[in-house]
């Protein structure tokens, strides 16, 4: 295992160890998610943990989760969620968020608001200064809406691109069957919660990968002098 697969499955066994019996778990997407959701599934099988049901941000996490034996809820069937556990494509100082690189943001937007603490789970390589400088902000928009999401959001400043399928025809539709523009600002984001905000007041968006004020901790997995270890960041 390379040293960036190690570092994800060692922030992936600390978030679950915080997993407590008879928990509602939000089980996040991505690849460092799915290491959490074989280590969860694991505590399980071996009865170290008890009565935890997790719902999934994902189809694909929901195929993942099924086939290891952990049950399962729906979002629109559980009122309140203890503890969501999902990774990032990018963090800053202030634990605001870039997600949606496997275009699940909005599922996942909504599970991690519903969670009375939400985990991010990253290597470093996920952690920046400043938003949208390297990763382009997601987001969700209705199918027949995208052309003028696309020109309403350039005057906002942010060249939107629609994101193609790599081995299909045409791009990319998400599980709610919308399409996403990938977005830059030339100069990153300076103030998410207001862009946040603006952006999702265009009509024809579902939503945008911006997570702010979300996030209650983050576990980064770190290697000093060859060996891997992980960090709770503090918040600037």
């Amino acid at each position: 295992m390379d040293l960036q697969n190690q570092m994800k499955q060692a922030v992936a066994l600390a978030a679950v160890d915080q997993i407590e019996n008879g928990m509602i778990v939000g089980l996040g997407s991505g690849s460092t998610a799915a290491l959490m959701i074989e280590a969860l599934a694991v505590k399980i099988k071996s009865k170290e943990i008890k009565n935890v049901v997790g719902v999934t941000t994902s189809f694909q996490g929901e195929v993942l989760a099924s086939e290891l034996g952990i049950p399962l809820k729906s979002l629109s069937s559980v009122s309140v969620i203890d503890l969501a556990i999902d990774g990032a494509d990018e963090v800053d100082p202030k634990f605001q968020l870039i997600k949606g690189g496997g275009a699940c943001h909005v599922q996942e937007k909504l599970v991690a608001a519903l969670a009375k603490k939400f985990i991010v789970v990253v290597d470093s390589t996920k952690l920046v200064e400043k938003l949208n400088l390297d990763f382009k902000l997601p987001v969700e928009v209705l199918p027949s809406a995208w052309k003028q999401v696309q020109k309403t959001l350039q005057d906002l400043g942010g060249e939107g691109k629609l994101r193609m399928a790599q081995k299909k025809a045409g791009p990319i539709v998400t599980d709610q069957g919308n399409l996403i523009l990938d977005l830059n600002f030339s100069d990153g984001i300076d103030q998410p919660e207001l862009l946040e905000s603006q952006i999702n007041n265009i009509p024809g968006v579902l939503e945008n990968g911006l997570f702010v004020n979300l996030t209650d901790q983050v576990l980064v997995g770190k290697v000093e002098n060859n060996e891997v270890g992980v960090e709770s960041l503090k918040k600037i």
